[in-house]
């Protein structure tokens, strides 16, 4: 069977006394997309920041890629991962934030080009052409000299889609990406979300609040609340034929 590219093990997380993830255990396999839900303060961001390296477990084991993302070893003994180790196995996530974090003072080409010259050492060549290439599949292939501010929201977090693609992730992490945008823009970056996931290379990891969107593209379903999985299952199961009374009521929200 396939090893799953991403597992949390019994994964808590603290902010002094407030307690925001209380046991997550989860499996994500390669190419598997999964849409997690809950309402806010369940957890849904920190588990996404806890993969990125931006937060850091209280306890439990991240794995990724059969790696022990927040642990390493030395000398024969389990330590804290340091700098390295976190930045090499995050090297497999790709991240696309609800605010955009484009570089203002470059275009967006150059946007996309930086990480893979800085960060994997590509030659600007080759940066170059899969940024293009990139551009070209998020449909913003005639944008290339534009700037952030010449973009509306839709074409920016366009943008951070190409620039997360061009590192070539395993996984990858979309945190609310619509939240911050316009409701005419919210489809055009569906729809780019939706081709990626067609493609079935990545494992994606999709905190959203679109429910529809959720049961077209989403594998697999889990429901936050209160800082544990409350339900998970097919994106039908959990968002069409649940009898979670708290998952209903959530739903009712956003479904009407």
């Amino acid at each position: 069977m396939t090893e799953p590219i991403v597992q949390f093990k019994d994964v808590h997380k603290s902010f002094g006394d407030t307690k925001v993830l209380k046991g997550i255990d989860l499996d994500i396999f390669p190419a598997e997309k999964v849409a997690v839900i809950g309402p806010s303060g369940s957890g849904k961001t920190t588990i996404i920041r806890m993969l990125m390296t931006l937060e850091e477990p209280t306890s439990g084991d991240i794995i990724v890629d059969g790696q022990n993302l927040w642990k390493m070893e030395k000398d024969g003994k389990e330590v804290k991962a340091n700098e390295k180790h976190l930045r090499e196995i995050r090297g497999d996530i790709g991240m696309v934030f609800q605010h955009f974090n484009l570089f203002p003072h470059m275009t967006i080409l150059e946007n996309c080009m930086t990480a893979p010259i800085h960060v994997k050492k590509e030659d600007k060549n080759t940066a170059r052409e899969r940024s293009i290439e990139m551009l070209d599949k998020v449909g913003l292939g005639d944008k290339l000299d534009s700037y952030p501010n010449q973009l509306s929201g839709g074409q920016k977090q366009r943008v951070a889609m190409a620039r997360a693609l061009v590192m070539r992730p395993k996984v990858m992490l979309f945190d609310e990406v619509t939240s911050a945008l316009d409701p005419e823009l919210v489809g055009e970056v569906l729809e780019v979300i939706r081709d990626i996931a067609k493609e079935g290379e990545m494992a994606m990891i999709l905190v959203t609040h679109e429910m529809d969107f959720a049961l077209d593209v989403a594998d697999k379903v889990l429901f936050l609340d209160e800082g544990v999985i409350a339900e998970q299952g097919s994106a039908s199961e959990v968002i069409e034929h649940s009898d979670n009374e708290r998952l209903t009521s959530f739903l009712h929200r956003f479904r009407g």
